[in-house]
């Protein structure tokens, strides 16, 4: 992403803090996975929505007005031991060349230089508790600053969370995201293809996940954006199932949730399928009506419309076609009252999706269900699950789990589907997976 995109949103982010004011966001940090190896680094959303920088032990810190510069960063000194061992990395003057920070410093002198940047100061806007070496040490430099108050130096007096501002910010995503989103989508949409060309019985899950994330990186894409879920019979019935290690059987489905990530944007995509290439009669009716809720969910997005439209339409059809089929027994109406869909549908419709692939931005806002709005992203994925053991219900739908999952652009005159490119209606799955099969 080029850094005139960055310096759009520090630009927006500082007229919303206003003069007098300061904001602080810290990176992420390396952390340890065993003995001297790290877990793969992944820069901390906000940091790197802010800024583009993509290194642990920095500090981002935006001060409107400021006459020596607005944007500081504190990052790592140039080390050339480390960067022969690690890797290239900016140093000082990378951050103010390639960055485009005003001023940059070393982060190892963040104690001594940013306490005179806090001082007279109104307010400071940080990520309040979510990074507890941050909420210490800013502690630490307002208690210096009250330190000097006879010489005329005054101390914030208020601190308020940078998120709310932020995450709004977030929400709305911009031509140069959806392009990352797109490509997100477009890699992963190839990739659960792949899997359901590849899949057969004797296989093991693992291996369709290594299918997978073969085909991710192969495109150019190294990281997944969320822990793959390939789940086959009974297991697709754990909502978050990530143990991926059974072998697969012919008369079971299979239910795989996985996406690519795209310099820091999410894709997330769900899709049901049987091993077999054909679904049984109990599977298909299952699949269908998950199936009709998802579409019919779909319909319900677009500008002005209530978030919670989608999930009120989705219990409504999942709840009638439950009724019809046998699993539940009642009244309609009072079903949804008393939420008995709940033991077999028990998440909502969706989330809003980018950066996070839980993404941030408020659902409600005062109280009320947030009307949608071009540009935002977000999921739709109703699903069913019917547990091994539920005796409630005839042994013809035991042990069948289905989710169908999408991801849904808000557009100015409705939304456009970004994973539109893997089959999801039985009669396509079925000729895509027979026609794999023959070849094969």
């Amino acid at each position: 992403m080029k850094q005139s995109e960055f310096k759009k949103r520090r630009k927006q982010l500082m007229q919303r803090i206003g003069k007098g004011n300061i904001a602080l966001i810290g990176s992420a940090s390396v952390r340890t996975r065993n003995r001297d190896v790290d877990y793969p680094f992944r820069q901390d959303s906000d940091f790197y929505y802010l800024t583009g920088f993509n290194e642990p032990d920095a500090l981002a810190v935006f001060i409107p007005g400021r006459e020596q510069g607005e944007y500081i960063l504190f990052c790592r000194e140039f080390d050339e031991k480390k960067a022969l061992w690690e890797g290239a990395h900016a140093g000082l003057e990378g951050a103010t060349k390639n960055y485009a920070a005003h001023d940059s410093f070393p982060i190892d002198d963040v104690d001594e230089i940013l306490s005179g940047m806090l001082e007279n100061k109104n307010k400071v806007f940080y990520p309040m508790g979510r990074n507890s070496d941050l909420d210490h040490d800013l502690i630490g430099w307002i208690t210096h600053i009250r330190n000097q108050s006879r010489t005329g130096v005054v101390a914030p007096v208020e601190l308020a969370s940078i998120e709310p501002i932020l995450h709004e910010m977030r929400l709305f995503k911009t031509t140069a995201e959806l392009a990352l989103m797109r490509r997100a989508a477009e890699v992963s949409v190839q990739a659960h293809v792949k899997a359901m060309q590849l899949c057969h019985a004797g296989r093991y899950e693992y291996q369709i996940e290594a299918d997978i994330v073969h085909h991710l990186m192969q495109s150019g894409l190294r990281a997944v954006a969320y822990p793959s879920i390939v789940a086959s019979g009974k297991n697709a019935c754990t909502l978050h199932y990530t143990e991926n290690k059974a072998q697969l059987k012919n008369g079971d489905l299979l239910l795989i949730d996985a996406g690519a990530e795209c310099d820091h944007y999410a894709a997330d995509i769900t899709r049901t399928f049987p091993i077999s290439g054909k679904f049984t009669e109990p599977q298909a009716q299952l699949y269908q009506l998950v199936l009709n809720a998802q579409l019919a969910a779909i319909e319900q997005i677009k500008p002005n419309i209530p978030w919670n439209a989608a999930h009120d339409i989705s219990v409504e059809i999942i709840t009638k076609g439950l009724v019809k089929l046998g699993l539940l027994k009642g009244r309609v109406p009072k079903l949804i009252k008393d939420e008995k869909y709940k033991q077999f549908y028990m998440h909502r419709i969706g989330h809003w999706l980018g950066m996070d692939v839980h993404d941030v931005g408020d659902y409600k806002l005062n109280q009320e269900w947030r009307k949608l709005q071009p540009g935002m992203v977000l999921t739709i994925e109703p699903g069913l699950y019917i547990p091994e053991n539920c005796k409630t219900v005839d042994k013809k739908w035991r042990g069948i789990g289905i989710r169908i999952e999408d991801d849904i652009l808000v557009t100015k005159t409705g939304h456009e589907i970004l994973t539109n490119g893997v089959p999801k209606t039985i009669a396509d799955i079925e000729t895509l997976m027979a026609r794999d099969k023959e070849i094969g």
